[in-house]
């Protein structure tokens, strides 16, 4: 007889043990279970309380603790949590390609007051504006079909890394010091190197492509790279270079740096944009989106960035500049720099530079289904818990997808059952009274301690050929 192949079930099971073989002690698998079947159920709030409800609704009070206490104070490690993540899903993403590009991006949580760990008024990408917020830089493997987070770190402000009792406060380690978004890109990229995943070009948008010393780091360690550049960045155009330094004289220290004339000077991408012949614009199609094929005009060439290169003693090699330049608009609207190899195709360049959406889509189920904004409490170790165990379920969720052929949006969970009448508190319009469907202060004929999380069981969903979940 043919052995039947795992169901989603076993399959959920076997994830959880993975998961629980990194957690440590024995006593946080359970907690751990009942955490991500709470990020996994629909709710408006992700935060503790409302998951402790939801998971288990007779014994709201001993769940709550139980779930803070490991998602807050429990030493366990937040990356181990990661790295079973990531490798599950790298199981299936290989389904659908190698993995196209490690994403660099960064993004923001609002929040109110000045006490939750690294809180406070900064650029927040989810508001389009300065705010209170907090800021988490992530590292995400891709490819077309499937993504996942490998890397989630906190931006600590310089405001809160020379604090000294807002530190203390909030449970910052002692090695814990202030460092710029892609300097801790930069940490994340070297440690998932060292552990062996698949390398694959760095792709960012311009809030890290504009950094030059990005740049250069991931050219140093031989990373290739597509990342975004304003309009405002220089460049020498093709065939083009900055002046070789003068020849000695015989008097003083010999000439060594580049240099530049009035005559001869690098051009704003912008400017050489509008320079062009309209040979050099054509229009390519990179993927096809829930709308039909997305295309645009593009103009690909061969330059010099030319950032500081007059204190340089030799010029940058030349890289790949990618412009975007839609049909009917009065300027380009975007545009990219790319280490990648001379003889890429243009094709592969602009899918490439156009893999960002992945991340896009993943902050937002994220953020929107899973609850990664959700958490409420303050430290350091809470904030980088919940977020590895809000990826963890998004893993497991996405590689359930990523079995499909092709992979589609998923379709979310149902709600657990719940005895009648019962309002969780937190919900939108809840009371300070009691519900009289519910005493969460009188004992009940099961002993807290013995509860158990629900199951989680998928259902595939016909009609939507989508993914469900429900409890038992």
């Amino acid at each position: 007889m043919v052995k039947k192949t795992d169901g989603p079930d076993e399959r959920f099971e076997e994830y959880l043990e993975r998961l629980g073989a990194v957690a440590g002690h024995a006593d946080r698998r359970e907690p751990l279970r009942g955490y991500l079947i709470g990020l996994s159920l629909p709710g408006e709030r992700k935060s503790v309380e409302p998951m402790a409800a939801r998971v288990d609704p007779r014994h709201v009070r001993a769940r709550h603790q139980s779930l803070h206490h490991f998602v807050s104070n429990a030493p366990w490690d937040d990356e181990a949590v990661l790295r079973v993540a990531r490798d599950y899903v790298l199981e299936q993403m290989e389904r659908h390609g190698a993995v196209a590009g490690w994403i660099v991006d960064d993004t923001g949580i609002p929040k109110k007051g000045r006490h939750s760990v690294g809180v406070t008024r900064q650029y927040c990408g989810v508001l389009g504006k300065q705010d209170n917020c907090q800021v988490a830089v992530t590292v995400t493997m891709a490819n077309e079909g499937v993504s996942v987070p490998a890397a989630y770190r906190l931006y600590l402000p310089d405001v809160w890394a020379e604090d000294r009792r807002r530190r203390k406060e909030a449970g910052i380690p002692e090695e814990v010091r202030f460092k710029t978004k892609w300097e801790i890109a930069l940490d994340q990229i070297a440690r998932l190197r060292g552990e062996g995943l698949p390398l694959a070009p760095v792709v960012a948008d311009a809030g890290f492509g504009v950094v030059t010393g990005f740049r250069d780091a991931l050219t140093e360690q031989g990373i290739p790279y597509v990342v975004g550049v304003t309009s405002q960045t220089t460049v020498w155009p093709p065939g083009t270079e900055p002046l070789r330094p003068l020849a000695y004289r015989g008097l003083g220290r010999p000439p060594k740096l580049m240099r530049r004339t009035k005559s001869r000077r690098p051009l704003s991408i912008g400017t050489l944009a509008e320079k062009l012949p309209p040979s050099a614009w054509q229009t390519i199609t990179w993927r096809q989106g829930s709308r039909g094929a997305m295309r645009s005009r593009f103009a690909c060439l061969r330059v010099r960035p030319a950032h500081r290169d007059d204190l340089r003693h030799h010029p940058r090699e030349v890289e790949w500049l990618i412009i975007e330049w839609p049909r009917g608009e009065a300027a380009p609207t975007k545009s990219w720099l790319s280490t990648l190899a001379a003889d890429t195709p243009r094709e592969q360049l602009i899918r490439l530079a156009k893999l960002r959406w992945r991340i896009e889509r993943d902050y937002e189920e994220l953020k929107q289904e899973v609850g990664l904004g959700h958490f409420e409490g303050r430290g350091w170790r809470g904030f980088h818990h919940h977020g590895a165990l809000c990826i963890a379920a998004y893993a497991f969720l996405a590689a359930e997808r990523a079995r499909l052929s092709p992979p589609e949006p998923l379709s979310f969970l149902r709600a657990a059952p719940l005895p009648r009448g019962f309002k969780p508190r937190g919900s939108p319009d809840s009371t300070r009274t009691a519900r009289s469907g519910l005493h969460r202060h009188l004992p009940s004929d099961k002993s807290p301690s013995r509860a158990t999380s629900p199951g989680l069981r998928v259902v595939r969903k016909s009609a939507t050929r989508g993914l469900d979940f429900m409890t038992q």
